[in-house]
């Protein structure tokens, strides 16, 4: 069953841009969208409300004008306001359990480029069992898509191919939700998706014949009694079989397979300037939500250049 995507509002330019991004996606998936606003009274008014106003009715005002520009460029979606009346983190992972995704706006760029992520983002993103997208201020429908030509309409856009997604993959702990999510992220916008696989060289010792290599397929993990690869060649055919199973299962995905020497990190991002969407993993070390994003995916957060989807699995 499908559930809805959450969205966090808090009149930001960065929370607007991922409610629109959500809505798009929403329309993707055939969800509707849930539109979520905290707000918690302080001892004395925040510095940002109107002196004619209060706190809560300045939160309400918040989330109408998020809500009713949202509806405005999507008209006939499925929205659902919701005021809440807790500590922001707090409210953000409890609406993240009952969606299939959850968006957040982050702040930047930076004066080191890409994403400069907030505190409440950074907080969030580990936390919650369902994915959670980061859209950076600024990001509109039109960036999801190819350049377009000259002289083409604004509402031609939705019309042009999309960008690639991007997939960051460690072939010793491949699994089937992120690789799914890539996949089907790729076909539902009728693009291509680019996977990669970065690793340092020269590569780690092989394991003795006793240590299989696991893979993850659309029917679950299988093992492979062949030993880890040692060459560049072998760890390319070690992706080529990863990803095997999922081809046959997205046939319409064009995939691109990169396997290349360096910092993971430093490859995602580089990889993601011109990409629509990176996804990269977050391990829960088989617990239901994490504590911390890990280094690949904590650098693609603060560096990417597009949304970044951040996938929790074991």
């Amino acid at each position: 069953m499908l559930h809805d995507i959450a969205v966090g509002v808090d009149g930001s330019p960065a929370s607007l841009a991922a409610a629109h991004w959500a809505a798009q996606e929403a329309q993707r998936r055939g969800t509707g969208l849930s539109v979520v606003h905290a707000w918690h009274p302080h001892a004395r008014p925040a510095p940002y409300v109107p002196q004619d106003s209060t706190e809560h009715g300045w939160a309400e005002q918040t989330l109408e004008e998020a809500v009713r520009s949202v509806r405005t460029a999507h008209p006939g979606l499925r929205i659902t306001e919701r005021l809440v009346c807790d500590a922001t983190v707090g409210a953000l992972v409890a609406t993240a359990a009952d969606a299939d995704m959850l968006v957040l706006g982050t702040r930047g760029p930076g004066r080191v480029g890409g994403f400069v992520t907030g505190s409440v983002s950074q907080r969030v993103v580990a936390r919650p069992a369902c994915p959670v997208v980061l859209v950076r201020a600024g990001r509109s429908a039109a960036d999801d898509h190819l350049p377009a030509a000259d002289g083409i309409a604004p509402d031609e856009i939705p019309q042009t191919p999309c960008r690639e997604v991007v997939l960051g993959l460690h072939i010793g702990h491949p699994c089937d939700e992120l690789i799914e999510f890539a996949f089907d992220a790729a076909r539902r916008r009728g693009t291509g998706l680019r996977v990669i696989h970065a690793f340092r060289i020269p590569l780690r010792p092989a394991p003795g014949p006793s240590v299989p290599l696991r893979f993850a397929t659309p029917d679950g993990p299988s093992l492979d009694p062949q030993p880890q690869a040692q060459t560049p060649a072998d760890v390319e055919r070690t992706l080529t079989a990863v990803l095997r199973p999922w081809r046959e299962k997205f046939p319409t995905v064009p995939v691109t397979e990169t396997v290349t020497g360096g910092r993971a990190a430093v490859t995602l991002v580089h990889a993601a300037r011109d990409a629509g969407l990176l996804v990269v993993g977050r391990r829960t070390n088989g617990r239901r939500s994490g504590a911390r994003t890990g280094s690949v995916a904590h650098a693609a957060l603060h560096h990417g250049g597009c949304p970044v989807a951040v996938v929790p699995h074991d």
